[in-house]
Order: structure tokens, then C-alpha cells, then sequence
């Protein structure tokens, strides 16, 4: 019978298993400073999306008070009476945009400036003295083309990603206003040029060309930058809506600078087609105005799109990180835990082990016992109680062989 082996205790390895748990740790710090590094991009994105879409509203509104202002000071240049209504709806729709966006933006002085000009524009122009309303009216449209730029810096508008967004916003924010404002001018200059002096008329030709040139000029970069905003983009429509309206807005621009293009003199008629002229461009800059807006905001409400997916990505890819680290940090320790608790095997002692011993016959030690208990335990001794036979003893007597002897 050989007596089994018993199988050494194995001593949980506690050092080893703190080394694996401490590496899943360490590990979960680059995976922790990526998540945050990329959430904090994202947000960051995100809230620049949003401050966008507070500028685009905002100029949204100013581009009302630039049409209505620049319709009231050519009505107060040519001495026909100022629809007040439309300026003060403007205004006000701008004063409650600004009420609700103003601190974000920064904008609160600079439109208090602005509204308070406007607002003083009945009692300091009219139609006695045109140049004078010509001046006043100036002063406030440039505060509110300084307004532009103030808007698009704080709102983030000037420092847009995307190249399609970056090129409608300048178009809409800088170069529109500006050559709406310059069509208003231009006009105006030549009804105050008309009633001035013979003595006057090479002052009136070279503030006419000043003119065209500043309307020509924010005119041709605005046609630049939408087509560079078209030739950039992915979005489908952009290309479209912007394209037919813009063939219009040039072409009302190009009929207004060479109606004023004077040489000669200006007479009524003169007059007449430009301020025709003016009215088509203000409404094709109008209309223009309001689908770049348009298009810009679906633009970046798209980003937006864009960049809560990318959130839900990269919480995703946290969240399962997370998991796995947790699956891996478990498996150590529960595998710590098999290993401390392992049984021993049934039936064995806890003693030392002994050899196998073997109780066959033949064995040096078998051998060596049999030796020691005296010639009984011999080895071929008879066993008590069985007779033994003589060498030579047969069968048919005692003490000889018999002849079936040599067979046993």
C-alpha cells in the first residue's frame, strides 16, 4: 500500500497582489488626466458655441437698427419726414437682447452710447440743415459699427474654428454693416452735393468717389469672404441660399456706385435713380443679412451636435474604462483570496511526510527485519504448524524423495 503525498500549503503571495492592485491604480491616473484633459476641451468648445450663438442673435438685432438708421438719415438728409416707429421698435428689440446678453458680451456701455445717440438724433438734425443731420447721423452709425466688432470679439465670433463659420461671420459682423452704412452715405452725399454751391461741386465729386470707394471695398471682401465660406463648407444649403442673393446684392451695389459716379453736375434725375438705387441695395443687403445669419447659426448649432456626441463618446469610453479597471482590480483580489484558503487534501496528516513503504518479500529491507527476528523468520523458513519435508526423504517413507517430489 503506498500512503499519497501531502501536498504543501501555498502562503497567499499578499506582496504580489498589492503590486498588481497598485499597478491597476496607476494606471487609472493617465486614462483619469486624458478624460479630463478631453472633457475640459470639449466643454470649452461647447461654451464658445454658446457665446456664438448669443453674438449671432445680437447682431441679429443691430442689423435691424442699421437698416433703420441708415432709412432715417437719408429721410432727414433729403427733408422727407423720419419714420421714428421702425428706429424705436429697433432700438428696443435691441435694448431687451442686450438686457439679457449685455453682461455676457460686455456690451452694456458701449449700446447705452449708441441708444442715447440715437435717441438724440430728432433734436439735432432736420431738413433746414442736411450736412448737419449728415454729421450727427454719421457719429452714430460708427458707434454702432464699433458695437460690431465689440460683439464679435466678446462672443468669440472673431476667433471661430471652422473656416465656413469664421468667413460668414466676418461678412456679416464687419463687411455687410459697413457697406450698408456706405450705400446710406453715398446717397446722402449726393443730395447734399445737388444744393450745395458751384464754387463746392470739386468737394462734392471727391467726397462722392470717397464714398464709392468705401462702398465698393467692404462690398467686393464681402463677396470674397462667402465665397470662400461656400468653397470651405459641408454643409449642402449653404451654397444655394447664399449664392442667388448675393448675384443680387452685387448687382444692386454696382447700379447704386455708378449712378453716383458723377461728372458734370447732379440734377433731379440723377437724384431720383440714386436714391432708387440705394432702397434696391438696402433691401438685397437686408435680405442677405439675414441668411448669412441664418446659415450661420445652423452652423454652429451643427458643432454643437458634434460635440455633445464626442461627450457621450468620451463618457462612454470613461465609464468602460472604469469597468474594466474594476473587473481587473476584483479578479486580484479574489484570486489572493483562493489562494490563502486553499484545503489540504483528505485523509493527510500534518506531519511530515513519510516514504512509501512496501511489505513485498525480496526487498533489502525485508531482508534485513527477517535477519534480525532469528532463523524462524529466515527466509525460506516453513511457517508453524505446516511440516516440513526431508531433502531426500520419498513419498513411500519418511526422509527420502518421492517420485512426485521433483513435480512439487
Amino acid at each position: 500500500m503506498t500512503v499519497p503525498a501531502q501536498r504543501p500549503r501555498r502562503w497567499p503571495n499578499a506582496p504580489g497582489n498589492a503590486l498588481r492592485l497598485f499597478l491597476v491604480v496607476i494606471l487609472l491616473v493617465p486614462v483619469a488626466v486624458l478624460f479630463v484633459q478631453l472633457q475640459r476641451s470639449v466643454d470649452a468648445d461647447q461654451e464658445l458655441a454658446g457665446r456664438e450663438q448669443h453674438g449671432v442673435e445680437y447682431l441679429r438685432s443691430l442689423a435691424d437698427v442699421t437698416v433703420a438708421l441708415t432709412e432715417a438719415q437719408s429721410a432727414t438728409v433729403a427733408g422727407r419726414p423720419v419714420l421714428r416707429e421702425a428706429l424705436a421698435t429697433a432700438v428696443e428689440r435691441t435694448t431687451a437682447v442686450d438686457t439679457r446678453l449685455g453682461a455676457e458680451l460686455r456690451t452694456r456701455e458701449r449700446w447705452a452710447g449708441v441708444r442715447a445717440k440715437i435717441e438724440a438724433l430728432p433734436d439735432r438734425g432736420g431738413p433746414s440743415n442736411p450736412e448737419a443731420a449728415y454729421t450727427v447721423y454719421r457719429e452714430a452709425a460708427d458707434l454702432l459699427l464699433a458695437l460690431y466688432a465689440k460683439v464679435r470679439e466678446s462672443s468669440g465670433l472673431m476667433r471661430d474654428p471652422e473656416a465656413d463659420s469664421y468667413y460668414l461671420q466676418d461678412a456679416v459682423g464687419e463687411e455687410l454693416p459697413n457697406a450698408m452704412v456706405a450705400a446710406g452715405r453715398l446717397a446722402d452725399l449726393a443730395v447734399i452735393g445737388a444744393a450745395r454751391r458751384s464754387t463746392e461741386r470739386l468737394t462734392t465729386v471727391a467726397e462722392l468717389t470717397a464714398a464709392r470707394t468705401s462702398l465698393l471695398d467692404p462690398a467686393a471682401d464681402l463677396i470674397d469672404s462667402l465665397q470662400s465660406a461656400v468653397e470651405s463648407t459641408d454643409s449642402p444649403n449653404l451654397g444655394g441660399n447664399l449664392l442667388n442673393q448675393l448675384d443680387s446684392y452685387q448687382r444692386a451695389t454696382e447700379a447704386l456706385s455708378a449712378s453716383a459716379a458723377l461728372t458734370d453736375g447732379t440734377s433731379q434725375a440723377d437724384l431720383t435713380q440714386i436714391a432708387g438705387a440705394r432702397v434696391t441695395a438696402h433691401a438685397a443687403a437686408e435680405q442677405l443679412s439675414a441668411i448669412i445669419l441664418t446659415e450661420l447659426s445652423a452652423l454652429i448649432d451643427a458643432r454643437n451636435n458634434r460635440l455633445a456626441r464626442d461627450q457621450q463618446v468620451t463618457y462612454g469610453a470613461a465609464a468602460l474604462a472604469l469597468v474594466l479597471m474594476a473587473g481587473l482590480a476584483t479578479a486580484i483580489v479574489l484570486s489572493g483570496r483562493r489562494r490563502g484558503t486553499a484545503p489540504a487534501a483528505p485523509g493527510t496528516p500534518d506531519g511530515p511526510v513519510a516514504e512509501p513503504v512496501s511489505a513485498e518479500p525480496g526487498r533489502w529491507d525485508a531482508l534485513a527485519e527477517w535477519s534480525a527476528s532469528g532463523p524462524a523468520g529466515a527466509p525460506g523458513t516453513q511457517p508453524p504448524g505446516r511440516p516440513v519435508a526431508t531433502a531426500g526423504a520419498g513419498s513411500d517413507g519418511p526422509g527420502g524423495w518421492g517420485r512426485s517430489d521433483a513435480a512439487r
